[in-house]
């Protein structure tokens, strides 16, 4: 019994040695696991610690300038005008007439950026025969936060509906007329916007500008302080899935220290005006959309319309224009001037298959008040409308190439009942950003 006792606790004093010994392997084997895990864990909160302390940017290449240069050309085919003009609007600020033929339009050269996690910058250089225009110089911030932005240096107001729109993303190959009359092209600011979207889930947003205020209809006074101020305001959302929309209201306000114009007297001779004043404009604007089901790819529609009115009251100058060719303002004739004149345009574009669009535009204008004063007896005021029909037709064998062919019956000017032809290629090279709705 004895011996058997012995070799029992022997046995048993083996299998307890054996499983002290697995033991110590099992919590060998976790402490080992849980130090890698730590280490691990130890690794991954570096990094992370890092982007907490820097916001990182919101893509990998948000720091890399986006690069993209727009060709334009076309073929213009109209009447030899030497002067061309809107009737009734004095002077109507259009940039000068199309080359007729063939001929390479303005180049585009865009540079944007976000400059660090506060502010973007953009610049759009315009190239034509050797000379290099600034259309757009500015800086943005990206972190004022409560959907303020402040934009500051060279922008298109946002004034209206197409002022933002560069020509390569119009509609059709031409401006409107109400733009031609009113800004030449578009009306930008040397200044400062700042711009508010509310939080709701109406679109709403309010903005405003102060600027330089040297661009047509007002003119550069080489002064201190605002030369001209903008307010303008949208709404918008949408109407289903397949339905958007957006309306504004602007108001702009800038002054002209002898902004020179021609206009001719009754005899027919050609004067020089000389205006001095201010000029306020009034700018409504609406824009709808329709796309299947939001798709857009296949088959979309735009309407879009913009009114305005806009008020100028000062002093008019009246003088001969070629001192061989005396008018009836020989010498200078000084007197008061006051307009009020407004118009608009409407367009609708429709793409009726894939690549594939069609639009029509009508634009009027209305001269409608002009008062002269002392002027009065030598410069006639036409009882004329200036109206112009567009009709285009597109194709975009991919979303950085599109050739035009449009058609315009253009009757800005009394007396010239004119059909004009264009036929445009835009190309766009480089990475480009989206444009606004």
């Amino acid at each position: 019994f004895p011996a058997y006792a012995d070799a029992d606790l022997d046995a048993l004093r083996a299998e307890i040695k054996q499983m002290k010994t697995d033991y110590e392997a099992r919590i060998q084997s976790l402490e080992s696991r849980l130090q890698s895990a730590q280490q691990q864990a130890a690794s991954a909160a570096q990094p992370a610690a890092a982007e907490a302390a820097a916001p990182a940017p919101t893509s990998a290449s948000a720091f890399n300038p986006e690069v993209s240069l727009i060709l334009q050309g076309r073929y213009a085919h109209q009447r030899d005008v030497p002067e061309r003009g809107i009737t009734g609007f004095l002077p109507n600020g259009q940039p000068e007439g199309t080359t007729r033929g063939f001929s390479a339009d303005e180049s585009e050269l865009v540079i944007s950026a976000n400059i660090d996690p506060n502010f973007r910058g953009y610049f759009n250089a315009v190239l034509n025969d050797g000379e290099i225009g600034v259309e757009e110089a500015w800086f943005q911030t990206l972190s004022l936060n409560h959907g303020l932005t402040l934009k500051g240096g060279r922008f298109r107001s946002g004034l209206g509906y197409q002022n933002e729109q560069h020509p390569h993303a119009w509609d059709f190959a031409t401006q409107n007329l109400m733009y031609e009359a009113l800004f030449g092209e578009a009306y930008t600011q040397d200044g400062l916007q700042l711009k508010w979207v509310a939080p709701t889930d109406l679109f709403t947003e309010l903005g405003a500008e102060v600027g330089r205020g040297a661009n047509f209809p007002g003119t550069d006074r080489n002064k201190n302080g605002i030369g001209s101020y903008a307010l303008f305001g949208h709404v918008g959302g949408d109407v289903g899935e397949s339905h958007s929309w957006r309306g504004g209201l602007a108001y702009l306000s800038t002054r002209a220290a002898e902004r020179s114009g021609t206009l001719s007297d009754f005899a027919g001779v050609p004067v020089n005006t000389h205006f001095t004043g201010d000029s306020k404009t009034w700018l409504a604007d609406f824009v709808w959309k329709w796309a299947p089901l939001g798709n857009a790819s296949v088959n979309n529609f735009k309407f879009a319309t913009e009114l305005f009115r806009r008020t100028e009251e000062g002093n008019l100058l009246c003088d001969d224009l070629d001192a061989a060719n005396p008018s009836a303002c020989s010498g200078g004739v000084t007197g008061p001037y006051r307009t009020a004149q407004y118009g608009g345009y409407a367009q609708g574009v429709y793409q009726f298959m894939p690549r594939w669009r069609v639009g029509y535009r009508y634009d009027r204008l209305f001269p409608n008040t002009r008062e002269y004063g002392a002027n009065d007896a030598t410069l006639p005021r036409p009882d004329y409308d200036p109206t112009r029909h567009a009709l285009m037709v597109d194709y975009s064998p991919s979303e950085f190439t599109r050739f035009r062919v449009q058609y315009s019956k253009d009757r800005a000017m009394q007396d010239q009942d004119e059909n004009q032809w264009f036929v445009q290629y835009i190309y766009s090279l480089g990475a480009h950003g989206a444009h606004s709705f």
